[in-house]
C-alpha cells in the first residue's frame, strides 16, 4: 500500500488495548493514545492528510489520516489524549497507523500512568541524583555555576519536564533530565580512566550541553519547537544561558569568573555535536569536549536504538526493519 492510498475501511477495530510496542502489522486498533506533533500535509496530488505521533509509555507510532480536513486537524491539540480507530501497516520499513477516526477524550477518564515513561517519583529520584553528582564537584567556580542552575527553580521545573529530543532519543517528559543524569554517571566513571581529563569540568559540560533545549522545545502541551528554537537552536540558546549564569555567579559572589575557564565551558557546549554537518559551530578541541561529544553520542544513539527495538518488539523475525536514517537494520535476537 502506498503512503497516499486510503485505508481499508472494512477492517473491524479491536477493543483490546495494546501498547505501541505490542502492535503488529495489519492490526485493527481502537484505543487511546497521547497525541503530539500533529501536522496537516499535502500528498503528491495536493490532497491534505493529517500526520500525528501517537504515544504511550512504551513508545510512539506515526498515525496518518488521508483526505483530512481542517476541522479534523483542529479537533484536538498536541498534548491531548485521543481515541483512534484505524489499522496498522508497514511502509518503507516502519510501522504506521492508518487512521479512520480520531477525537479528543476527557483526560479525567485516562490512566495517565499508561502514558508516562517516567513517573513523578522517577523524576524526583533523578533530580536528587543530579544534585548529588554535581555536589561531588569541590568548592570553587565550577561548583558555584552548578549551584546557580540547581537554585533556579523555574529553570529546573522546565528542565525536569523537557524531553531531550522530539523524536530520536529520550523523547518523553523528563527525558532531558534522564539523559543528563545518565551522562553524569558516564562521565563520573570514564574520567578517572583518563587522568588528563578534568573530571569536574566535564561534569559541568554535561550539565550545560543541552540546557538550551529548555528554550528550544515547548514541553507544556506536547513537544514542539519554539520560535527561538527554530531560529537559533539549543546550542546558541544554551550559550546564552551559560553566559547568564556566569554573570549571576559573579553578582552573587562579588568575584569575576575566570575567563579561560568560561571559554573552556562554552567550547564544550559549542562543540558537543562533534561535526559541522551535525550542527556544531566548532569541532571538539579539548579532551573534555571530545569526551563530552562521544559520551553524548553514545547515550543518544543507544537510547534511540533501544526504543526502536521496543517499538518493533511485536514484528516477527530477529531483525528490525531497515532504518533509512541510520543506514542499517538491527538484530534483536531470536530468543523466546
Amino acid at each position: 500500500m502506498s503512503p497516499v492510498d486510503p485505508p481499508n475501511r472494512a477492517a473491524r477495530p479491536s477493543s483490546q488495548r495494546r501498547r505501541v510496542t505490542e502492535l503488529a502489522p495489519q492490526t485493527a486498533v481502537d484505543q487511546v493514545f497521547l497525541a503530539t506533533h500533529k501536522q496537516l500535509r499535502p500528498n503528491r496530488n495536493g490532497q491534505l492528510y493529517l500526520q500525528v505521533e501517537l504515544a504511550d509509555r512504551s513508545g510512539s507510532i506515526t498515525g496518518r489520516m488521508w483526505n483530512a480536513s481542517d476541522a479534523e486537524f483542529e479537533a484536538f491539540d498536541d498534548g491531548d489524549y485521543v481515541r483512534v480507530d484505524g489499522m496498522t501497516q508497514l511502509y518503507s520499513g516502519n510501522l504506521q497507523l492508518i487512521i479512520q477516526g480520531i477525537g479528543r477524550i476527557d483526560p479525567r477518564v485516562v490512566d495517565e500512568s499508561e502514558f508516562q515513561v517516567l513517573s513523578a517519583a522517577d523524576v524526583v529520584r533523578l533530580r536528587g541524583e543530579l544534585a548529588a553528582l554535581l555536589a561531588t564537584i569541590p568548592p570553587g567556580q565550577l561548583r558555584e555555576l552548578a549551584d546557580e542552575v540547581l537554585a533556579d527553580e523555574p529553570l529546573m521545573t522546565v528542565f525536569c519536564r523537557c524531553p531531550a529530543g522530539v523524536k530520536h532519543h529520550h523523547a518523553h517528559a523528563g527525558g532531558l533530565l534522564e539523559h543528563v543524569v545518565n551522562l553524569l554517571r558516564l562521565a563520573d566513571r570514564v574520567a578517572p580512566l583518563y587522568p588528563a581529563i578534568d573530571r569536574d569540568l566535564l561534569l559541568i559540560g554535561v550539565l550545560f550541553h543541552d540546557l538550551g533545549k529548555t528554550l528550544e522545545l515547548e514541553s507544556e502541551n506536547g513537544f514542539s519547537y519554539t520560535d527561538a528554537g527554530q531560529l537559533l537552536g539549543h546550542v546558541l540558546l544554551g550559550l546564552e544561558q551559560l553566559e547568564a549564569k556566569i554573570v549571576a555567579v559573579e553578582a552573587r559572589t562579588g568575584r569575576p569568573f575566570d575567563i579561560d575557564l568560561a571559554v573552556r565551558i562554552k567550547h564544550m557546549v559549542a562543540s558537543h555535536h562533534g561535526q559541522y554537518e551535525y550542527g556544531a559551530p566548532k569541532l571538539p578541541m579539548t579532551l573534555e569536549a571530545l569526551a563530552l561529544h562521544h559520551l553524548d553520542h553514545m547515550d543518544a544513539r543507544l537510547a534511540g536504538v533501544l526504543q526502536l527495538l521496543q517499538n518493533e518488539a511485536a514484528i516477527d523475525g530477529g531483525w528490525t526493519q531497515y532504518q533509512q536514517s541510520l543506514g542499517r537494520k538491527f538484530f534483536r535476537g531470536r530468543g523466546s
